[in-house]
């Protein structure tokens, strides 16, 4: 009897650490020998680092991405008496960050091809917002996957408007639109430093960049009780720090993430040529965007077939995600929605399947799925 084969994991963050083990065990060991665990010279210069490698003014580390979202709506003085539109195809972070910071959810549908938020919808409660809300000061437009929403009308809109742009950038360090990086191009941007992540830590992470410094400094000051001074308050504040350990790591693995994104795009290169001429069709890339592919996400109809199909294969795969925020329990029934009534963002749900996507797939892995790929259907 022929054993399974052996099961490609469709995340595998311990390959992360065991490609670069020795530069992160020194950044570790240099970390720990400091003596000085929170808020000391590692985070400012992955703070300094990674401004400096987005092309922002400042980046502000913090405890995770979820926190980086509601910091910057704090920040922005966006909490309570305010309504922030996003989408409820997103991980359920973005909209806890939003009634973190006491603010009201608007769930907008998505682009069906590409499952970013539908700019339509936003252009349209922006112009004509539904009735009974507060006033909406802020969207939060996120970059799901790896690749740029339809920003340009959207920033118009927003301009138009007096509308802050957020950028949920979770998923899409290295992204770009228009030569661009993502992160860049709205008021402030939020980044997940989650160990899956294309730039992931070892354990929780978070930051945000902005080219406002008075609003870099003002958030600076809330993730840490809002003190300017030691011990003393001068603004209401969180505690969300991004630990020492944690930024030595992250600054280990800046230097390679442009070459891991790089890989990222090969794979799912090889992924595309893989489905040609197959019953499932690749995903569809924005025009004039560069994806960085934190997931490579395909839709189907039997997506339950298809799992078992690769699984059998020794093939991992994920969903991303399985139910939109306003079915989910906590938020059924008692979130907004937008006039679309998020239906495109139901009938993703039920198809999206997410492939392995990370940097160290090898060469023999690669082929793997892609030999998998050929075989769907038959």
């Amino acid at each position: 009897m022929n054993a399974p084969p052996v099961m490609i994991p469709q995340a595998d963050p311990g390959a992360g650490y065991r490609a670069q083990k020795a530069e992160i065990d020194a950044a570790v060991a240099r970390a720990l020998d400091s003596g000085w665990y929170i808020l000391g010279r590692e985070g400012e210069a992955f703070e300094r680092e990674f401004a400096a490698w987005l092309g922002t003014a400042r980046a502000v580390g913090c405890a995770n991405g979820t926190d980086a979202l509601a910091l910057i709506l704090r920040g922005m003085g966006i909490g309570e008496g305010c309504t922030v539109a996003t989408v409820s195809h997103t991980a359920v972070a973005t909209v806890a960050a939003i009634e973190m910071a006491g603010a009201v959810p608007l769930l907008l549908d998505i682009d069906p091809d590409t499952y970013p938020m539908d700019a339509d919808e936003l252009c349209a409660v922006l112009e004509d917002p539904p009735p009974g809300l507060p006033p909406i000061r802020a969207a939060i437009v996120v970059q799901l996957y790896g690749q740029a929403a339809d920003l340009t009308p959207m920033l118009a809109a927003c301009a138009k408007a007096g509308v802050a742009l957020i950028e949920d950038c979770a998923q899409a360090h290295g992204a770009m639109l228009g030569g661009q990086k993502l992160g860049t191009l709205g008021q402030a941007a939020a980044f997940s430093l989650y160990p899956t992540k294309n730039l992931g830590a070892l354990g929780d992470g978070g930051v945000l960049a902005t080219d406002d410094f008075e609003l870099a400094e003002r958030i600076a000051a809330i993730r840490q009780y809002g003190w300017k001074e030691r011990y003393v308050s001068a603004m209401v504040g969180v505690n969300s720090r991004l630990d020492e350990v944690q930024a030595a790591i992250l600054r280990a693995k800046l230097p390679v993430l442009d070459a891991g994104n790089a890989r990222r795009r090969a794979i799912a290169a090889a992924y595309d040529a893989a489905l040609e001429g197959g019953p499932i069709t690749a995903p569809v890339r924005r025009d004039g965007a560069e994806h960085v592919f934190h997931q490579y996400v395909l839709r189907c109809t039997d997506r339950g077939g298809v799992q078992a199909q690769l699984r059998a294969a020794g093939i991992g795969t994920g969903i991303h995600y399985p139910v939109p925020v306003h079915l989910q329990g906590a938020y059924r029934g008692r979130v907004p929605l937008g006039p679309a009534r998020c239906a495109e963002t139901e009938d993703a749900a039920e198809q999206v399947l997410s492939l392995p996507m990370y940097p160290e797939l090898t060469d023999q892995q690669v082929e793997r799925i892609c030999a998998a790929l050929r075989g769907l259907g038959a």
